[in-house]
């Protein structure tokens, strides 16, 4: 019996995860105007769910980890009474942040679950040691370092393009015709489409859609960026699926309904249901809410988050992707002076509070089914 509840409640973190976090790796694509919502999902789940298939060979290193062995003892992390707590506390998170549009991170919660439930089950005796080391200092450190990372890559690129002769134009539309204008003094005027009649909008430049000139090896520049962009998005996915595949199919280690490889496969196709059906109200946090951004801007965020969660995933550290993606995008707003401050704070309140209260539910849950 409680095998096939903890194989319902994985499979109900993994829909969530996929919710909550699918439209983080493509949300520069959105958020740049670079494609609208539906192919910005599409590509989003397809690339992750790529990565967890890939993950099957790569990651054995967060499926150990995410087991909670050298956390609590391993009597007790083996146990499907605490891996069904931990499924139930990290899943009821990040369930409640996406229904509210928070992107917050299934890593923070699962952590905050595996605390709640060791606590319990062990009577307050936890590694303290083993959870600063292996689980806090990455996901404290990974959004700083992405902060940095993101505002250094994009300072770099918008250089480069700079000392390559490479401008922007200003795009104007009036009805369905489209011409380019270029940028002068500053400021920008947007005409944008309204039917039945055509509407002329005044707004600030980074409200407006800025395209680039000039071509590369005769590619028209801005078809190279946009091509570039997607690549870079389809790369962050792929990482997010790499990355956060087996922490949650971890809990699946002791169920004998199925393999190790068959888990990964099922926690990654829960992973795209839940992001093709649940992501728009993150979507609309990520793309929208963080920062204003160009396509150039939204280049570098998504190396940058690309570059740190395969590296972490290589190397077994269970950083966050989210806790990446947003750093990286907010490094682009802190670099340009176009990042929202208020939504970033909320955004780092519902980080604050996922730890306290995926541990809570977790908890409740152990005592609830040891009571029964």
């Amino acid at each position: 019996m409680l095998s096939l509840l903890l194989l319902g409640a994985t499979c109900l973190l993994a829909y969530s995860n996929g919710a909550n976090d699918n439209f983080k790796g493509v949300a520069s694509l959105f958020g740049s105007g670079t494609t609208n919502y539906r192919v910005a999902i599409a590509w989003g789940t397809f690339s992750t769910l790529l990565g967890s298939i890939v993950s099957v060979f790569l990651a054995q290193g967060l499926l150990n980890a995410f087991s909670g062995k050298g956390l609590v003892p391993a009597s007790l992390a083996g146990g499907e009474l605490f891996l069904l707590s931990v499924a139930a506390g990290a899943g009821g998170t990040v369930i409640v942040a996406t229904k509210f549009g928070f992107p917050i991170s299934t890593t923070h919660s699962l952590v905050g679950a595996i605390v709640g439930a060791g606590l319990l089950g062990t009577g307050g005796h936890l590694e303290v040691a083993v959870l600063a080391k292996t689980f806090l200092a990455p996901l404290i450190a990974s959004p700083l370092v992405a902060v940095v990372l993101a505002g250094a890559l994009y300072w770099s690129l918008h250089r480069a393009r700079l000392g390559f002769g490479i401008t922007k134009q200003m795009c104007v539309c009036v009805g369905e015709p489209a011409a380019a204008l270029e940028l002068a003094g500053g400021t920008a005027v947007a005409m944008q489409q309204a039917m039945p009649a055509a509407h002329v909008a005044v707004d600030t430049e980074h409200r407006c859609e800025q395209l680039y000139t000039g071509r590369f090896v005769g590619v028209p520049w801005q078809r190279v960026m946009d091509t570039a962009h997607f690549l870079s998005a389809g790369v962050v996915s792929f990482a997010r699926g790499l990355n956060d595949t087996p922490k949650i199919a971890a809990l699946l280690l002791v169920v004998q309904v199925v393999d190790v490889q068959g888990g990964l496969i099922l926690v990654g196709v829960a992973m795209a249901i839940g992001g093709l059906l649940s992501a728009r109200r993150v979507g609309m946090t990520m793309g929208r809410g963080i920062t204003s951004m160009n396509h150039g801007q939204g280049f570098a965020a998504n190396i940058a988050t690309g570059i740190l969660v395969i590296w972490a995933s290589r190397f077994g550290m269970p950083v966050s992707t989210t806790h990446v993606s947003v750093g990286a995008l907010f490094g682009i707003g802190a670099t340009t002076g176009q990042g929202n401050f208020d939504v970033m704070r909320n955004v780092v309140l519902s980080w604050v509070l996922t730890l306290p209260c995926a541990a809570a539910i977790a908890a409740g849950t152990y005592a609830l089914v040891s009571f029964l």
